[in-house]
């Protein structure tokens, strides 16, 4: 991995200013320092530092009036596309790290900055899917060339800092539903959470469980939203009690597995809402003195390298994690050149990877 670029720590702005301002009182063109900013709206030349700087240490009634103080004389922040001091960097951040489903993010991103001869930090914020004030803060004292959200979300007072130091920022698998203006890439969950069950129900199946990752990601929802409108269209009655919750690891689909595996009726057909869920559940099989496909069919979701190593091979729903992140990158470089992006929403294609995991129920043989 290439080695940040580093450069001098941004501090407070300058007193002087970096152009013109026209006045809007006299019509001519002046040059208001932020100390005359200071004193119009009667804060401290830090406090303005801090606002420009986008710092989050500054209660928001003081910040509305410095912005429009700053606003009402025009003060000409930082052009888009201009680079910072030392900048250079694009900041990666996950919620959680480890995982083989990161590195295929990871893979994407680097080998599209590095043919921009841009290098790349990694941050990970401790399993929670909503930035910290503290890498806020550490993000605004580098600062980047931009940054990329791996399933997170910014606040609206965290989105008007990054914009406020002009550091652009995309989403990639937004975890919710994102206001219109936040450039996100993702894919078609929706239709690879059809096309998982929708194979299944060709194939005879009729008890089909689902695993979901956490039901507060758009994703996830997505997913078993395709999964329900697949068992309707089979004429397959929805049942609640096959259905799991957890995260995307391995440990949640062993245990849901473990459960669905043991119900008095059990299923036929697990849909997993990830390979790692799913290399869970081939263990739970395992445990269970069962085989797979003869006993319970098993679909993943993601194609990860993996997946085709599994005994037996995994049948599972191609994300193309590497393109995701490699065209969220191609946008935050083109937003950091002062570029708006052709497009601010893209979802790409998935596909349905049959392997040797699924196979028609033994009654239906």
């Amino acid at each position: 991995m290439a080695t940040p670029t580093t450069g001098s720590t941004p501090g407070s702005a300058r007193s002087s200013t970096p152009g013109s301002a026209r006045s809007s009182t006299s019509g001519t063109t002046s040059a208001p320092t932020i100390a005359q900013i200071a004193r119009e709206v009667g804060v401290s030349v830090p406090t303005v530092s801090k606002v420009l700087n986008g710092r989050s240490d500054v209660a928001p009634a003081t910040r509305s009036r410095v912005e429009e103080a700053l606003e009402r004389h025009q003060y000409r922040r930082r052009r888009p596309g201009t680079k910072h001091a030392g900048a250079g960097a694009v900041d990666l951040v996950f919620h959680q790290l480890g995982s083989p489903w990161a590195m295929e993010i990871i893979q994407g991103v680097e080998a599209t900055l590095c043919e921009a001869r841009t290098s790349l930090v990694l941050s990970e914020l401790g399993g929670e899917h909503r930035p910290t004030r503290a890498w806020l803060d550490a993000t605004l004292a580098r600062p980047p060339l931009g940054v990329l959200l791996v399933a997170s979300r910014l606040t609206d007072t965290q989105q008007h800092q990054l914009a406020s130091r002009s550091i652009p920022f995309v989403v990639i698998d937004t975890d919710g539903e994102p206001p219109p203006d936040v450039p996100t890439v993702g894919s078609d969950n929706w239709t690879g959470g059809l096309a998982a069950t929708r194979h299944l129900v060709e194939l005879g199946h009729r008890r089909i469980a689902a695993i979901s990752g956490p039901a507060d990601m758009l994703c996830s929802r997505a997913r078993i939203d395709g999964y329900r409108s697949a068992l309707e269209a089979g004429g397959i009655a929805f049942d609640p009690a096959l259905v799991d919750a957890g995260n995307f690891y391995v440990e949640p689909g062993y245990l849901a597995a473990r459960r669905q595996l043991t119900l008095p009726d059990p299923p036929t057909a697990i849909f997993a809402g990830s390979d790692m869920q799913a290399f869970g559940v081939l263990k739970a099989v395992q445990e269970l003195g069962l085989r797979v496909p003869d006993d319970v069919s098993i679909v993943g979701y993601d194609d990860l390298p993996l997946a085709q190593w599994t005994a037996p091979a995994l049948t599972t729903v191609r994300q193309p994690l590497r393109e995701m992140a490699s065209a969220a990158t191609r946008m935050l470089l083109a937003l950091a050149a002062g570029t708006p992006p052709a497009m601010t929403r893209v979802n790409l294609g998935t596909d349905l990877i049959v392997r040797e995991s699924t196979a028609p129920p033994r009654t239906a043989r």
